[in-house]
């Protein structure tokens, strides 16, 4: 049994009710309705359902403390029995929760106990435990059954029983706002109670304040609120009423009716007033706040999933408040509160989301950092505190995916909080259906590829359409977007269960969770193993029907549909020819080839590819998505990798060169751009396009310098003045002396018209009139901005739209159903593209393994790391060309290059080989370090084609 004395140490802040706000009925005559006095009837009919909750709750919780008295109880859940264990009422409170859900064995008998209510009746969402703000009084035995039903902790004049709101009281009368279960916090309020702690060293009172307003989402949503002087009122008051008419005549429950409930929630106050509450120890309330801020988020989820007596607003506030509270430095906070806070924000509507989010971008910029660092430790530590295997992997652990889901409201109010411009899109590039025709003659002989059918774009986000925000639109986040990524939840991630998860989940409603729908939080090496995985998987599905295009003996699909058909009987002869057509597919010529074999000569590379690739483009684009196979003519080489890694280093060194008249360079950049006066046609731009798609989906990086709003345009969003920064800085920074110059005489300082210039690749100037007779419109302090912007469209949009669509189309023609678009960002897009541009070889050299008989303690692995240390960035650029077929650095660093260095006999006059497929390195055990250097040496410098070792 539990003594009186524990039970009362249950009310106090501090230990207020682990679970739940354990709803007491109050004895008082005067308090017959239950829950927050707001002036509602008793008649309500969810006040009424929620006093008999409360009632039910009260029992089992006095049941599991004191029992029904019968000393031959039989109900395990009874303290009478023998068969419950000693409980604290922290214990009891949250278990009384479970078995009202459980409707478990209740007890006839009562047992004698005097109804705790001296604090409150609560009011929440089925809330279960009472604060007691008048610990003395009852601990002295006196009766106060009759007078506890409105009692405030410190505001001396208490009101009637019926409340008023910020509505009707002026800023002095506001600060005492009485509830009939306690007192709403103010600025003013926690200043005083925070004084009253720091000099009378008892930290009760602030206790008892905290949990009497945190403890109840409808005392702790009118916390902080705004002050409306006299003046305002009729104003307000008229605003309230036409909200209020709103929302009863709208049948949307989440309508946003700011002031129906109050003036709003004033953020800075909240903020000054926890920050003043730093100054207190932290000892005499983190465990107080643990136990609140637990309570809290069980009676807002029980509201948002069962009662839904809270209005949005109001649920919305409480989470605000909630991770406004300052760090508690315990444990306890992560492990609990925190991942209860999640737990509750999932069952948050999409417009609920949207506030949250809005309020946070707009009120809460300084506290965003906080928040996301606080939720990034309680996703590390459960990631590396919990051993996951295939049979309970973190995508099941429910405490990283609650996080997760609220860290994205967080994400998109950083993008609130950051720069936006406006929505400039690239036309959508439309690509004729490219499932094979002969699908539908050999559908009864095997089904459709699945991938074939499965778009990997996925469906908009509710939540970015109800904010109305597009990540391409975010030119500087608040926050940089790489704060974001959680490193151990990356590592841990199987990227393989995660993509099925994925593809489950769009097919299934929704069944299971994938963190490749919220990409936000994945580093771009965890990101780019999913499109890895993705892209095989799409290869393998093309493998596959080509092999039972074999099987049946059926030809390639021909370019055309030709038909011929005479004018009186054309219904016959046209399905006549149909089926004609279609036999000859099914017992017709050679099958198709299961990959996509390029057959080059290294002379002619570039004729010899994009003839290749241009008609592969025009009879079968499908066949772009099979596994890429080259071969050099005349050599031996089997492409297992390192060979196309190298056709792709080769035609983008030769595509991109200057004398090619495809693209331009900019030596100040070191970026390529479209050459706008290019003689090319827009065939071979398109080509491009498809080399840069098939690098991405080979996974080969290739040596390309576009600017970063190539990697934007790409993505959907048009280039616009700032991305002049990346391409031509110097113009970038003479057109923003112009906008930053604000004297009246622009126009004779500048002398500049609506008339540009340019020069091809000839040299010769090219002249532009951005508007009509431009010649004749000088630039003035009234039309500057439009100038700049006219200037920027025309240089990154206008001038190349024909080039640059042809390239998009063709880019689009390989990665048109991968997830490209839905998992990266522009930014990581480019290292996708280009690979990392951090060449630490010490991380190389850690992630290196050794076989053949070397190992790492080997006197030969010492020296060659000695020597590769000390080596230029231009000779270590060349050892990755040699023993991997690229000089790039994968995404994600080095450390995952997965390098092997094998032994290949005793000293001997050989130089080292490497087999780029397998990034294996094959190095003799040289005698000395000299001579292991000038193998090496000659090695990556002279090295060049494919053989057979």
């Amino acid at each position: 049994m539990n003594s009186k004395s524990e039970t009362d140490e249950a009310s106090r802040g501090s230990e207020a009710s682990s679970s739940n706000n354990s709803a007491t009925p109050s004895n008082s005559k005067n308090h017959s309705s239950v829950g927050l006095c707001t002036g509602s009837g008793s008649n309500n009919p969810h006040i009424m359902k929620r006093a008999a909750a409360r009632q039910l709750i009260e029992r089992y919780f006095y049941q599991l403390l004191d029992g029904c008295g019968n000393p031959n109880c039989d109900n395990k859940y009874c303290a009478s029995s023998g068969e419950a264990r000693n409980l604290t009422p922290n214990e009891a409170a949250a278990e009384a929760i479970k078995l009202f859900y459980k409707e478990a064995k209740l007890c006839d008998t009562l047992p004698n106990k005097v109804p705790r209510t001296e604090a409150s009746t609560c009011e929440s969402s089925a809330s279960t435990t009472c604060t007691n703000s008048n610990i003395k009084d009852k601990a002295s035995g006196e009766n106060k059954e009759s007078d506890s039903a409105s009692c405030s902790v410190s505001a001396p004049n208490n009101k009637a029983d019926k409340p008023e709101t910020s509505h009707n009281l002026s800023q002095g009368e506001y600060e005492n706002v009485v509830y009939a279960n306690g007192s709403v916090l103010t600025e003013e309020r926690v200043y005083e109670i925070c004084d009253e702690c720091l000099q009378t060293k008892n930290p009760e009172p602030l206790v008892r304040a905290l949990g009497e307003a945190f403890t109840q989402p409808t005392i702790l949503s009118k916390c902080f609120q705004r002050k409306v002087n006299q003046s305002d009122i009729g104003n307000v008051e008229k605003k309230k009423l036409g909200k209020e008419s709103e929302a009863m005549c709208s049948s949307d429950p989440d309508k946003d009716v700011d002031s129906v409930t109050g003036p709003g929630l004033d953020v800075a106050s909240c903020q000054r007033a926890f920050q003043y509450l730093t100054k207190v120890p932290s000892e005499y309330y983190s465990s107080a706040f643990v136990v609140v801020l637990t309570t809290l988020a069980e009676n807002i989820e029980i509201d948002l999933r069962i009662t839904k007596k809270m209005s949005m607003e109001d649920v919305v506030y409480c989470f605000v408040i909630a991770f406004e509270v300052p760090d508690l430095g315990c444990n306890d906070y992560l492990e609990i509160a925190l991942p209860a806070l999640c737990h509750a924000a999932q069952h948050l509507s999409v417009k609920a989301q949207a506030k949250l989010a809005r309020l946070w971008g707009q009120h809460c910029k300084e506290s965003l950092r906080h928040i996301l660092e606080t939720i990034q430790q309680l996703i590390t530590l459960r990631v590396i505190s919990t051993n996951y295997s295939r049979h309970f992997q973190v995508q099941d652990d429910e405490t990283v995916t609650m996080a997760t889901k609220l860290m994205k409201i967080l994400y998109y109010a950083n993008m609130l909080a950051g720069v936006i411009e406006p929505n400039l899109r690239e036309e959508p590039i439309v690509l004729t259906n490219q499932l094979d025709p002969l699908g539908d003659a050999l559908d009864h002989l095997y089904p459709l590829s699945s991938m074939k059918t499965f778009k990997g774009t996925q469906p908009e986000d509710p939540l970015a359409t109800e904010l109305d925000v597009n990540l391409l639109d975010v030119r500087k986040p608040y926050l940089p977007f790489e704060e974001f990524y959680n490193e151990p939840l990356s590592d841990t991630i199987e990227m393989d269960i995660d993509l099925a998860n994925c593809k489950t989940d769009l097919s299934n409603a929704g069944k299971k969770f994938s963190f490749l729908k919220y990409p936000f939080i994945l580093t771009p090496a965890t990101k780019s193993l999913g499109l890895y995985y993705e892209n095989r998987i799409r290869m393998y599905s093309e493998r596959r029907v080509s092999l039972l295009h074999a099987v049946v003996g059926a030809a390639p699909p021909m370019p055309f549909l030709r038909l011929k058909v005479r004018r009186s009987h054309i219904i016959d002869d046209a399905l006549v020819e149909r089926r004609v057509s279609l036999l000859h597919a099914v017992v017709g010529a050679a099958p198709p080839m299961p990959f996509l074999r390029l057959k080059v000569r290294r002379s002619h590379i570039i004729d010899d590819a994009l003839v290749e690739l241009e008609m592969i483009a025009m009879e079968r684009a499908l066949d772009l998505k099979k596994q890429l196979v080259v071969e050099f003519e005349g050599e031996q080489g089997v492409d297992e990798g390192g060979v196309s890694k190298e056709f792709f280093q080769l035609v983008v060194e030769q595509i991109f060169n200057a004398d090619y008249g495809m693209f331009t360079h900019r030596t100040d950049s070191q970026t390529v751009w479209f050459n706008p006066t290019s003689f090319e046609t827009e065939a071979q731009f398109t080509l491009i396009g498809i080399v840069l798609g098939l690098a991405i989906y080979n996974n080969i990086i290739l040596a390309v310098n576009f600017p970063m709003v190539v990697y934007r345009k790409l993505m959907g969003r048009k280039g616009s003045f700032e991305d002049l920064a990346d391409w031509n800085l110097t113009l970038y920074n003479g057109l923003k002396d112009l906008l930053n110059y604000t004297g009246s005489d622009l126009e004779e300082v500048y002398y500049q018209t609506f008339r540009i210039c340019y020069t091809d690749v000839f040299g010769n100037n090219i002249f532009h009139d951005l508007k009509e007779n431009g010649d004749d419109i000088f630039v003035t302090q009234e039309n500057k901005q439009e100038f700049v912007d006219l200037y920027a469209d025309f240089l990154l949009n206008a001038s190349v739209e024909t080039q640059f669509k042809a390239f998009r189309r063709g880019f689009a023609m390989v990665t048109d159903e991968s997830q490209l678009g839905a998992l990266f960002r522009p930014e990581e897009v480019e290292m996708l593209v280009c690979g990392s541009k951090n060449f630490d070889f010490n991380e190389l050299e850690k992630s290196t393994e050794y076989d053949g008989g070397y190992t790492a303690e080997s006197q030969t692995i010492k020296d060659f790391w000695s020597i590769v240390h000390g080596l230029s960035l231009e000779d270590k650029r060349k050892l990755l060309q040699f023993t991997t077929g690229s000089d790039r650095v994968p995404v994600g660093g080095l450390s995952h290059l997965k390098l092997v260095i094998a032994r290949n006999g005793p000293d001997c006059d050989r130089l080292p080989a490497a087999h780029t497929c397998f990034n294996v390195l094959l190095l003799p055990e040289y005698d000395s370090k000299e001579k292991l250097q000038d193998r090496l040496m000659k090695a990556i410098s002279y090295s060049k084609g494919f053989g057979l070792l």
